[in-house]
């Protein structure tokens, strides 16, 4: 059972500030992403060269 004192809509108290964390966070974690990916294409690129 829910307590009347929760909220029932956590989306009207959002900070700016913390979105705007969120947002750079993601972009960061993206870019180191997609960084591991190449290093991994880039490594069994030259595995293959190597037989």
């Amino acid at each position: 059972m829910k307590k009347d004192s929760e909220p029932q809509n956590t989306k009207k108290y959002k900070d700016p500030s913390r979105e705007d964390r969120l947002k750079a966070a993601l972009k960061a974690n993206m870019a180191k992403r997609k960084a591991q990916a190449k290093a991994r294409v880039t490594t069994s690129e030259q595995d293959k060269e190597e037989n």
